[in-house]
């Protein structure tokens, strides 16, 4: 097996792979790109964020300065908001349901790293796909590590660290995160 299809299988991988390089340089170019572009010009940032996402919904808006690891694994659905300085490390899928909203300097990371310096010193690493649910609001500075799901209708406050899977209707805060209350769901159809 590639390197790519080690990691895309769910499997350990060594990130210092010709294929995974050129596939984040591509993700450089296109985040530079995307930040290059007018502030107030929607229509091209949204257009430019359908060529370079897996998949783009109505109304997404993501502001400067948005950097992710590959682009094509980013799946976001209709009324996103991703503030400011948002970074998403998609070496897996990120799926982002419908109606999200994401405060500023958030990071959200599909990758992590073996906690054996041997392993690190070969380049080792690990992906995990990260699920966000709908009518979902995550806090600025707030970090979601791999292989999480996130409920819908859940509320992450500020500076949370989500360690564990957040189920439905939850309000979370914290390092690591736990529930802090439940949240009535005032739109389940």
């Amino acid at each position: 097996m590639t390197e790519l299809e080690k990691c895309n299988a769910g499997l350990d991988y060594t990130y210092a792979d010709e294929e995974l390089i050129a596939r984040k340089s591509r993700a450089i170019r296109w985040c530079e790109e995307y930040n290059a572009i007018d502030g107030e010009d929607y229509e091209a940032q949204y257009a430019h964020l359908k060529k370079m996402l897996g998949g783009v919904g109505e109304r997404v808006w993501i502001a400067k300065t948005f950097n992710c690891d590959c682009g094509k694994n980013i799946f976001i659905g209709n009324d996103f908001t991703g503030n400011f300085n948002l970074t998403i490390l998609d070496i897996r899928e990120v799926y982002i349901g419908n109606h999200v909203m994401i405060g500023p300097n958030t990071l959200i990371t599909t990758v992590g790293h073996p906690l054996s310096p041997k392993a690190r010193r070969g380049y080792g690493a690990f992906a995990k796909p990260v699920r966000i649910g709908n009518d979902v609001w995550i806090g600025g500075n707030v970090t979601i590590l791999p292989g999480i799901t996130i409920g819908n209708n859940v509320v992450i406050a500020a500076g949370a660290v989500v360690t564990k899977d957040i189920p439905d209707n939850s309000l979370v805060g914290g390092v690591p995160a736990r529930l802090i209350r439940e949240l009535e769901n005032d739109v389940e159809e």
